[in-house]
C-alpha cells in the first residue's frame, strides 16, 4: 500500500498562476499570507499528513470507530494525533484572530484540508464540522456565546457539530420536529432525536458543540418555523471550565459502506429532562443560520472529491509501475510493467486531468469566495460573490461525482486486487460514495444551480462566466501548436454547449420547471467539465509562459500534455450533455407512473 505523498508542485503552481496567491494576499487582513509563509505551511502541512494522519488511514478504517454505553471511542492512534493536530495549531489555521485563529485565507485553507482528506478523509471530518460551526456562531452567534464557545472551537480543544437530519425528514428540513421549550433563565430545553451526525460523539476532544435545529411551541410550520441552537455535550460554567454532563446522547453509530472511523451517530436530546441549549440569534431564523455551516461544508465536501482522487491516483499510479503483466501490444519480449498498456495510460491520465481540473477550479473558488470577503470595491465583492454562488453546487458535486469517477478507475487498474480490501485500493472507492450524498445530494445541488443560480437572476451569472471562458479560449487560439488548437476548439464546442443549455434553462424554467429539472444533474455536470476545461486552459497557458521564458522543467510541458489530454477525452462530452439538457426531459416524464 502506498503512502500519501502531497502534490505540492501542482498545487503551488494552482495557487500562483491560477488563483492568484498575491493578489489575496494584497487584500485587507491577509497580508501575512506571504509567498513564503504559504510554501512553508503547505510544506509542514504535507508532512504531517504523510508521516501521522495517512498511516491511520487503513487501520483507522478496519477498526472502525466504537459505540457502548452511550459513548464513542476512536480507532488507536487518533486521538494521539488529533492532540497533535491541534497542538500544532492546524485547527486555527483560518480562525479569526480575535478568536485566537491564524487569518489565514480560505485559499491556504483550502490547500491544507484537500491534503488532511487525501491523508485521512474519516480523520478530516472532524475538524471540518467545527470549522462550519465557527463560522456560523461568529456571524450569528450572540457575544456571550462567542466568549463561551469561539476561543475553544478555534483552537480544536472543542469540535463542533450540524444537527439537521431526523427519522422521518431526511433532507427535507421542513419535517423537522425536535423540540425547544424555553425556559425562565433564557435558556431552552431540548427533545427529539437527529440522524446521521458525523462525530455526533467521540473521544478526542473534551467537549463537542451541536448547532442544532429544532422548533419553538409558537413556530410557524415548514422551514419558516425552524430555530437554531447551541447544546454542548458538556455544560459550560461561568468561568469557562466545564460542568454537568448534558442530556444529549449518542444511542448508536451508523454501520456504514465507508469512512469506518468517523462516527456517525444517532443523537438522542432530552431523554433525561431535556437537554439544555441556547438560541442563536433570532426564533424561526435557523435554517438561514444553517445555511452558513451548510456552504462551508458543501465547498469542503467538494474538495473530499478532489482528494479522494487524488490518493486513489497516486495508489494506481504506484500499482501499475510495479505490477508486471502481458507483453506490450507492439510485442515485445517478456511481460512488462501494465504502465505501458495503452488503455492503463488512458485510465491514469483520465484520473490525473480530472484531479487537475478539479483542484484548479476548487483553489479559484476559494480565491473568489476570499475576495469577496475582503476587497475594498464593493462592487468587486458582489461580483465575486455572485461567482461563488454559481460555483458552489458546482464544485460540491461534480467534484465528487468525479472524484467517485476516479476512485473507481483506481479499482480498474489495480484490477483483481483492486477488490481486495488489503490493496486499499477499495476503500477510496468506497469512502467517496458517500460525498455525492451529504450536504444535500447531487440532485439537490443541480436543483439549486437551474433554480437559484441560474433562472432566478436570468442567467446573468451564467453569462459573467461565460464571458470569462470565452477570453481564456481567444488566448489560447493564439498559441500555435496542435495541443493548443485541440484546447481552442474544444474550449469553443464547451462554451456553445453551457449556453445553449443555459438558454433553456432560462427560457423554460418557469413555464415547465419538472420537464427542465429532468436536465438539471445533465446541466451541472456539462458546467463543472467545461468549467474544468477552462481551468485546463489556463493552466496550459501559463505553464507556455514559464517555458517561453526558459523554464525547461519537464512539468511544464507535462500540463500542457494533461490540458491537452482533458481536452480530448473529457470536454467531448459537453456536446451530449447539452443534448439531453435541451431535449432529455420529454422522454423522461412521457411514461406513466404505472411503469414504474
Amino acid at each position: 500500500m502506498n503512502a500519501y505523498n502531497a502534490p505540492l508542485k501542482d498545487m503551488q503552481f494552482v495557487l500562483h498562476e491560477l488563483a492568484h496567491l498575491p493578489k489575496i494576499s494584497a487584500l485587507p487582513g491577509y497580508e501575512e499570507a506571504t509567498p513564503d509563509l504559504v510554501q512553508a505551511i503547505l510544506t509542514e502541512s504535507g508532512k504531517f499528513s504523510r508521516d501521522v494522519l495517512a498511516p491511520l488511514n487503513f487501520t483507522g478504517d478496519q477498526m472502525g470507530a466504537q459505540w457502548a454505553d452511550k459513548a464513542v471511542t476512536m480507532p488507536a492512534g487518533f486521538k494521539e494525533a488529533y492532540q497533535q493536530f491541534v497542538d500544532n495549531g492546524w485547527n486555527a489555521l483560518s480562525g479569526n484572530p480575535e478568536f485566537g485563529g491564524q487569518g489565514l485565507p480560505k485559499l491556504v485553507s483550502a490547500v491544507v484540508q484537500e491534503m488532511w482528506q487525501s491523508a485521512n478523509m474519516a480523520f478530516s471530518l472532524c475538524p471540518m464540522l467545527t470549522m462550519g460551526g465557527i463560522e456560523a456562531l461568529e456571524l450569528y452567534g450572540s457575544e456571550a456565546q462567542k466568549a463561551t464557545y469561539l476561543h475553544h472551537m478555534v483552537s480544536g480543544r472543542w469540535t463542533g457539530t450540524m444537527n439537521l437530519t431526523e427519522p422521518q425528514a431526511g433532507s427535507d428540513l421542513a419535517a423537522v420536529r425536535t423540540r425547544a421549550v424555553p425556559q425562565n433563565d433564557g435558556t431552552y430545553k431540548l427533545f427529539g432525536q437527529k440522524i446521521f451526525i458525523t462525530y455526533g460523539d467521540h473521544d478526542m476532544a473534551e467537549n463537542t458543540i451541536h448547532l442544532v435545529l429544532a422548533r419553538t411551541p409558537d413556530a410557524p410550520p415548514g422551514v419558516k418555523g425552524i430555530s437554531l441552537f447551541v447544546v454542548p455535550k458538556f455544560l459550560v460554567n461561568a468561568d469557562g471550565s466545564l460542568g454537568a454532563r448534558n442530556d444529549v446522547y449518542s444511542v448508536s453509530i451508523e454501520h456504514k459502506l465507508g469512512i469506518h472511523a468517523s462516527p456517525t451517530c444517532v443523537m438522542a436530546y432530552g431523554d433525561n429532562g431535556g437537554a439544555v441549549g441556547t438560541l442563536v440569534g433570532q426564533e424561526n431564523e435557523g435554517l438561514k443560520y444553517m445555511f452558513v455551516m451548510m456552504n462551508a461544508a458543501r465547498f469542503a465536501v467538494g474538495l473530499e472529491g478532489l482528494a479522494l482522487g487524488e490518493r486513489a491516483y497516486q495508489q494506481a499510479l504506484s500499482f501499475a509501475r510495479e505490477r508486471v503483466q502481458s507483453r506490450a501490444i507492439e510485442g515485445s519480449q517478456g511481460s512488462v510493467a501494465i504502465i505501458r498498456h495503452p488503455d492503463v495510460r488512458r485510465m491514469l491520465l483520465l484520473m490525473r486531468s480530472q484531479n487537475e481540473a478539479m483542484r484548479a477550479l476548487a483553489y479559484v473558488v476559494a480565491a473568489a469566495l476570499d475576495t469577496a470577503t475582503r476587497h475594498p470595491d464593493s462592487n468587486e465583492r458582489l461580483r465575486q460573490q455572485a461567482f461563488v454562488d454559481l460555483m458552489i453546487p458546482v464544485v460540491k458535486a461534480w467534484l465528487t461525482e468525479t472524484g467517485n469517477e476516479v476512485a473507481s478507475l483506481g479499482v480498474q487498474i489495480h484490477g483483481g486486487m483492486g477488490f481486495i480490501e488489503e490493496t486499499g485500493a477499495a476503500q477510496h472507492f468506497r469512502d467517496a460514495r458517500i460525498t455525492t450524498i451529504y450536504e444535500g445530494t447531487t440532485g439537490i445541488q443541480a436543483l439549486d444551480l437551474i433554480g437559484r443560480k441560474v433562472a432566478r437572476d436570468g442567467g446573468t451569472a451564467l453569462k459573467h462566466l461565460v464571458a470569462q471562458m470565452m477570453e481564456t479560449q481567444k488566448l489560447v487560439a493564439l498559441q500555435p501548436g496542435e495541443s493548443f488548437k485541440a484546447l481552442a476548439a474544444a474550449l469553443q464546442e464547451g462554451i456553445a454547449a453551457v449556453t445553449t443549455a443555459g438558454t433553456y434553462i432560462v427560457a423554460h424554467y418557469a413555464q415547465n420547471v419538472r420537464s427542465v429539472a429532468v436536465g438539471a444533474v445533465p446541466f451541472l455536470r456539462l458546467l463543472g467539465i467545461v468549467s474544468g476545461g477552462w481551468m485546463m486552459a489556463g493552466a496550459a497557458l501559463a505553464a507556455q509562459a514559464k517555458m517561453d521564458a526558459g523554464n525547461t522543467d519537464s512539468f511544464y510541458a507535462a500540463k500542457i500534455n494533461t490540458a491537452h489530454f482533458y481536452a480530448d477525452h473529457v470536454m467531448t462530452a459537453a456536446s451530449g450533455l447539452a443534448k439531453e439538457v435541451v431535449h432529455g426531459g420529454e422522454s423522461a416524464l412521457a411514461l406513466d407512473d404505472v411503469y414504474f
